[in-house]
């Protein structure tokens, strides 16, 4: 019971720098960006219940047994048995550890709030600036009048496949079903609530201690996905070459470009082999691991001592 609070907070600042670190500079996961992304989940929810349950782990000491041998429940019997200055000290972890919860709730909903205004406001724009008209293909795409090659999503309820003018007049129809498959593929996997809960917490932690990398290797990751599934429909040649012509594409805060600073990454990766099974078998084992090991092996064992003290009242 003494090691579960050192244990959790060891595993968190472990999985919230080294590991994110590491696994941001590895090129594995553009050969397998499920597998990365899956595991990419895994080590964020590990990290907020490990910093949690460190938290929790130290708050539990308030329960410690009293002279009657039963846990202490009020504070005046938690200070006669514990003594003021250790009394505070906990009752003070505790409350930052209700701090960081709340302060990650708020952020989820904040993110959330305003990425869905941002999203409703700009979708009634470009229905209304639509050049498309009856010679629309589908109820999902809208065109605006733009010489430069656009295209992004905009996901949600009514959800919108945003392209120009310039993208319909200067690609191929190959090229055409590429992209547009590309941003299908956004809307139809959700990869914006993926966005906006590692958006949430990376905005959730103080700027001294966070950092970009999960989010952006995120970022990336969902380009993959959307790629390969393009891929599929067409084959990376056309892909690539509308990646390429929307390449500088610029879209509104909560939609998703075709384009970006990592798209010649991507073009990159089109040339070569995709998918690696091996490799996805690794690393959806260890996003298991990462999630269960540490629950049976500390977890566990402080539940069933906390369930022990509470019995014992």
């Amino acid at each position: 019971m003494d090691l579960t609070a050192p244990v959790f907070a060891g595993l968190a600042l472990l999985l919230a720098g080294p590991v994110p670190a590491l696994l941001s500079r590895a090129t594995w996961p553009y050969r397998s960006p499920r597998a990365a992304l899956v595991l990419w989940q895994a080590i964020a929810l590990a990290a907020i219940l490990s910093a949690f349950g460190s938290g929790l782990a130290i708050a539990s000491r308030l329960l410690v047994p009293g002279a009657d041998g039963r846990p202490t429940t009020t504070p005046s019997k938690e200070i006669d048995a514990l003594g003021l200055p250790l009394w505070l000290a906990l009752v003070t972890v505790f409350a930052l550890t209700l701090l960081v919860g709340a302060r990650l709730i708020f952020s989820v909903v904040r993110v959330g709030v305003h990425t869905r205004r941002r999203r409703a406001r700009h979708r009634m724009l470009v229905d209304l600036l639509d050049q498309s008209g009856v010679a629309r293909n589908s109820a999902d795409i809208r065109v605006l009048a733009a010489t430069e090659p656009i295209a992004y999503c905009l996901p949600g309820l009514r959800r919108r496949v945003v392209l120009s003018q310039g993208t319909v007049t200067n690609l191929s129809q190959e090229e055409l079903t590429a992209i547009v498959s590309h941003e299908r593929s956004h809307l139809r996997a959700r990869h914006d609530l993926v966005l906006e809960a590692f958006t949430a917490a990376h905005e959730a932690f103080p700027r001294v201690v966070r950092s970009k990398s999960a989010l952006d290797s995120v970022k990336l990751l969902i380009e993959l996905l959307a790629d390969d599934s393009a891929v599929k429909v067409t084959g990376p040649t056309p892909l690539a070459r509308a990646l390429v012509a929307c390449s500088n594409s610029p879209a509104p805060q909560g939609a998703m470009a075709a384009g970006g600073p990592t798209t010649l990454i991507r073009i990159q990766r089109l040339a070569g082999p995709i998918g690696d099974l091996r490799i996805a078998g690794v690393a959806y084992l260890a996003a298991a691991a990462i999630l269960v090991v540490p629950t049976l092996a500390v977890a566990i064992p402080w539940l069933q001592e906390l369930s022990r003290l509470l019995s014992r009242a």
